[in-house]
C-alpha cells in the first residue's frame, strides 16, 4: 500500500478497541433477534417513502411494505432481476404500447388486515403523484415521485387488475416502479389522512411488521407469521435497526456482540472481525462511487477539463487503500452486464490530465464537490474523497470538499445542481442494477431536475435519441445493445468522474446463518437463522 494511502487508512481502525455505549438490547421467551448496524445517520422513513438513500429502501422499504414487481434476492451466483411482487403478472396493451396491464394478487391483506385489491394500488398511485388528493403527502411525492415520472395515468379495470398509462413508452417501467410501496389506505384514511398518526402504527404487507420506535436511537419489527409469500416468512422473530454512521462503532458494536449483523465493516477492520469468527461477505454488483458533475456551466462544461479529471483518478491506489473492497470503475455499469458495451478506459495518465487543462485554460481549476460524512452506499466517504482530493490537485485541480450528512446529500442530490449554486460536483453513490436508473435518468435531458435524477444538467442529443431508442424497444437482445452503444457515449462524453464500484462488504456474527448476498445494493434479511 502506498504511504499515503496506508497512513490515511490508519484511522479507521483507532477505535475498534472502544467499548461501545449502547443499550443492550433484551428480549423474553427466547425470542430470535437480528440486530443490524446500518451506516444510516438515522432511522429511516418508516411511512412508505424511505429516505437514508437506498439502505432505507433495504432495511424498511423492503421488510414492511411490497411492490407490485419486486427484486428476486433469492441467489448469489447471477446478477439480481425482477419478479412478480403484488402484482402475479403484467402485460403491454397490444394496442397501445404506451398502457400496461397489470394482474394483482389476490387474497393479501395488510397488517391491519384492510384487503390489497385495485382500489389500493389507485389510491397509492394518487398518494404521491396527484397533489388534489386529500391522501396526498408531500414528503412522499419528494422521496418517491422518481419512480413513477414517466407514468401518465393509473386506472383500474377491475379489483384485481389495474392499467398503467405512460407519457412516452417505457420498456422498462416494471424495473422503475419496484421500488414503488404500498401503504395501507385503510389506515391512512380511518386516520383522515394524519401521516404523524400512522406513522405511530404503520401497515404493509410486507414481511415485517412495525412493533416500535425509538426516536434517532432504533426501529424494531416482528416477524409477519400471515404473510402472502410463504418461502419468505422471516426466520427470525425480531428485526431490530439501528443507525450507526461510524465504520469503527459498527466494528465495535459486532465485537462486542452488541449487533449482529453490519453494514460497509472498514477495510482496516476486516481483519480483526474475521480474526474473531465473524463472517465476511463480498459479492461484485454495480454501484458507482463517483462524481456527479454540473456541466451547464465552468470548469466541467468543457469535456477536456470532465476527461483531465477521469484520467487524474489512480483508481488502483484507491482500491489498495481500500483493501481491496472495491474495483476499479470505468463506467456506470460492470463488465458482466449485458449493457456494458466497449466503453474508452480512463487509464491513470497525470500527464494526460494536465495538458487537457493547460488546453482548456484551466489552471489552476477549482471547484467545490458536495460530500457526505457516512451514508447508504457511500462506502468510506472521508478518507476516499481526501484521496480523490490529493490525486486532482497532483495534475492541477484545486479541490473544496464540503461535508454534510448523508440525508442533506440526498436533499441536494434530489433538487438539482440549479437548487445548490456552491456546488459543481457531488459525490453521490449510486446503484446500476438496472439500466433506467444506471444511465437514463441521470443522463437524458428530459430527467433534467425536477423531472428526475440528472443533477448535474448533462445533455447530448445522441444520448437522448438511443435513450428513446431503448425505452421504445420490447426486445430484450436489441435493447441491451442500444443501452451499451448509450453507455459507451456516456463514458466518451465523460459525464461523470468514475472512480470505484463497491464491493458491498458487510460482517455478520457466526450464529447467522442463512442470508445469501445478493448481487445487487438490496438484500433479503428473511432466510437467517439466528441461533442461540
Amino acid at each position: 500500500m502506498p504511504m499515503r494511502a496506508r497512513k490515511r487508512a490508519t484511522w479507521w481502525a483507532a477505535c475498534l478497541g472502544v467499548a461501545l455505549c449502547l443499550p443492550t438490547v433484551t428480549t423474553a421467551h427466547a425470542e430470535s433477534v437480528l440486530r443490524v448496524a446500518m451506516t444510516a445517520g438515522d432511522i429511516p422513513d418508516w411511512t412508505g417513502a424511505p429516505d437514508q438513500g437506498y439502505e432505507g429502501y433495504r432495511f424498511v422499504g423492503f421488510s414492511l411494505y411490497d411492490s407490485m414487481v419486486e427484486w428476486d434476492l433469492s441467489r448469489s451466483d447471477v446478477a439480481a432481476d425482477i419478479r412478480p411482487g403484488l402484482a402475479e403478472s403484467w402485460e403491454v396493451d397490444p394496442k397501445d404500447p404506451k398502457r400496461w396491464i397489470f394482474h394483482l394478487r389476490k387474497g393479501v391483506k395488510f397488517h391491519d388486515g384492510c384487503p390489497w385489491n385495485a382500489d389500493s394500488a389507485v389510491w397509492n398511485f394518487r398518494r404521491v403523484m396527484d397533489s388534489s388528493a386529500p391522501q396526498y403527502n408531500a414528503r412522499h411525492h419528494a422521496m418517491q415521485s422518481w419512480t413513477v415520472i414517466n407514468v401518465a395515468g393509473f386506472e383500474k379495470i377491475d379489483d384485481y387488475t389495474v392499467a398503467l398509462t405512460t407519457k412516452m413508452v417505457d420498456s422498462l417501467l416494471p424495473y422503475e416502479i419496484a421500488v414503488y410501496y404500498q401503504i395501507s389506505n385503510c389506515a391512512v384514511s380511518k386516520l383522515h389522512n394524519d401521516y404523524t398518526e400512522f406513522a405511530k402504527a404503520p401497515s404493509g404487507t410486507g414481511p415485517y411488521k412495525f412493533d416500535k420506535l425509538v426516536p434517532h436511537e432504533r426501529l424494531e419489527l416482528v416477524k409477519n407469521p400471515d404473510y402472502w409469500d410463504k418461502k419468505r416468512i422471516p426466520k427470525q422473530d425480531r428485526l431490530v435497526l439501528l443507525p450507526m454512521p461510524e465504520a469503527t462503532t459498527r466494528a465495535a458494536a459486532l465485537l462486542s456482540g452488541q449487533v449482529n449483523f453490519i453494514e460497509a465493516p472498514s477495510p482496516d477492520s476486516i481483519p480483526k472481525l474475521k480474526a474473531a469468527g465473524m463472517q465476511i461477505f463480498l459479492v461484485p454488483y454495480p454501484h458507482n462511487w463517483d462524481y456527479q458533475l454540473r456541466v451547464d456551466r465552468p470548469p466541467f462544461k468543457d469535456i477536456r477539463v470532465r476527461q483531465a479529471a477521469n484520467y487524474a483518478i489512480n483508481r488502483a491506489e484507491m482500491v489498495d487503500m481500500l483493501q481491496g473492497v472495491a474495483t476499479p470503475g470505468y463506467g456506470k455499469f460492470i463488465e458482466s452486464q449485458p449493457y456494458y458495451g466497449h466503453p474508452i478506459k480512463y487509464e491513470y495518465n497525470p500527464e494526460k490530465a494536465k495538458a487537457l487543462l493547460k488546453a482548456a485554460g484551466c489552471l489552476p481549476c477549482a471547484f467545490t464537490v458536495g460530500i457526505s460524512t457516512s451514508g447508504s452506499g457511500q462506502m468510506q466517504p472521508l478518507p476516499m474523497n481526501e484521496l480523490v482530493k490529493e490525486q486532482l490537485e497532483a495534475v492541477g485541480f484545486k479541490v473544496t470538499l464540503k461535508p454534510m450528512d448523508w440525508n442533506s446529500l440526498i436533499d441536494v442530490y434530489f433538487s438539482g445542481a440549479g437548487k445548490n449554486p456552491t456546488l459543481d460536483a457531488i459525490n453521490f453513490s449510486l446503484s446500476s442494477i438496472e439500466p433506467e436508473q444506471g444511465i437514463m435518468k441521470n443522463g437524458m435531458t428530459q430527467y433534467w431536475p425536477p423531472n428526475g435524477l440528472n443533477w448535474g444538467y448533462f445533455s447530448d442529443p445522441d444520448v437522448d435519441k438511443l435513450g428513446q431508442a431503448a425505452l421504445s424497444e420490447f426486445d430484450v437482445t436489441k435493447r441491451n445493445a442500444i443501452i451499451a452503444h448509450m453507455h459507451e457515449k456516456l463514458v466518451a462524453d465523460a459525464y461523470e468522474v468514475f472512480i470505484v464500484h463497491d464491493l458491498n462488504p458487510r460482517a455478520l456474527s457466526p450464529k447467522l446463518k442463512g442470508f445469501v448476498q445478493a448481487q445487487s445494493w438490496f438484500q433479503d434479511l428473511t432466510p437467517i437463522v439466528v441461533e442461540p
